[in-house]
């Protein structure tokens, strides 16, 4: 890991402060291989958040499309932690968060376009309650349709209900869509259980009591999990619509679609190994392979009679029946940091026997 710190500088009331001066939020950007997404990014962080004080740490995880030099470049301000391979995301921003000095921390997706002063709406939200530990704010897709960003804690149910797929049906119910909140018009303030980390807000005081991101999660999970230990511990999670933004979406698992499908299933069962009972644990390998096994016949017939789609249906039946098959035989191989997760969750054993 290299990091390359420069000297900070203060332009207006826009940019980072001096070290011996309070810096009011810390804003983390990870990226790999998606150099034109952060260029936009940054330049919209600078030019849309202005009467806060604030520094920026790019971690870039192994990119070799030239995005450390663009950033060096284009964007002098920013602190830059460069890693020789792509550490996941839960660790790269880790590395941001350790040498951050604000008094919160923003966990900003590199495919994202901040609009109207987003971040010091958020701040200013968060300072005005004290009581959360996470404050996340409204995002939109890229034709500014909304973009669901809260959602519920992984369990049985929610699980159950997903797999069948009624939420699609019944989108207005509070229990059909309840996972992923879909009755909500996310156009007022409400405690949640979960905010996506495209645009995550959290409290300097609340990370020093909880600790940092586990980093058994590569990428994916990493937000329900320190929600949920947020939670536990006392603080609440907040959404507000203040702010808005701008989620592209994906774009830095585009590259290795399949291997990121299977670890966002592997991170469910996860959560579910490390915070729910056995049997909720192998119910919910169950439920991943149910998801997933009678959806084959469906892109295999895609596959036969849409030419166009032939070769992306038949890839994704074979990913959904491997990954199924995983989920019932060994479901770690769903994972791209297997040999750590096992490592985490024998010591979670351990500590649970003890």
């Amino acid at each position: 890991m290299d990091i390359q710190s420069r000297p900070m500088k203060i332009k207006n009331d826009t940019n980072t402060t001096r070290d011996n001066a309070t810096i009011d939020v810390s804003i983390i950007i990870v990226a790999w291989n998606v150099k034109d997404f952060v260029h936009n990014c940054l330049k919209s962080v600078y030019e849309q958040t202005k009467g806060i004080t604030f520094e920026v740490i790019y971690v870039d995880n192994g990119s070799e499309d030239g995005s450390v030099d663009m950033v060096t470049k284009e964007f002098p301000e920013v602190r830059i932690i460069k890693n020789e391979k792509n550490e996941g995301f839960t660790k790269a921003n880790n590395q941001g968060i350790q040498i951050s000095k604000g008094r919160y921390v923003l966990l900003l997706n590199s495919d994202t376009i901040v609009l109207d002063n987003a971040i010091t709406k958020t701040v200013k939200f968060a300072d005005s309650h004290p009581e959360a530990a996470v404050v996340g704010c409204k995002v939109l897709n890229s034709d500014s349709t909304l973009q669901r960003n809260c959602f519920m804690y992984p369990s049985i149910l929610n699980m159950l209900l997903s797999a069948i797929y009624l939420h699609k049906f019944f989108s207005k119910s509070k229990f059909f869509g309840r996972e992923r909140m879909t009755w909500w018009d996310f156009n007022d303030v409400r405690e949640v259980e979960t905010v996506g980390g495209c645009f995550s807000l959290v409290r300097r005081k609340a990370i020093d009591q909880v600790g940092l991101m586990d980093e058994t999660y590569f990428v994916y999970g990493d937000d329900p999990d320190w929600c949920y230990r947020f939670k536990k511990s006392g603080w609440k999670i907040i959404f507000t619509p203040n702010g808005q933004i701008i989620h592209y979406d994906g774009q830095n698992t585009q590259s290795m679609t399949r291997k990121f499908f299977w670890q966002l299933n592997g991170s469910r069962l996860i959560f579910m190994k490390i915070h729910k009972s056995r049997w909720e644990f192998l119910l919910a390998k169950l439920l991943i392979a149910f998801f997933l096994f009678p959806r084959i016949p469906y892109w295999l017939a895609r596959g036969v009679f849409c030419k166009d789609e032939r070769q992306k249906s038949f890839e994704t039946a074979i990913t959904y029946l491997i990954g199924g098959f995983y989920c019932l035989t060994d479901w770690t191989k769903l994972l791209m940091n297997a040999e750590v997760v096992k490592k985490k969750l024998r010591e979670v054993s351990i500590t649970r026997k003890g």
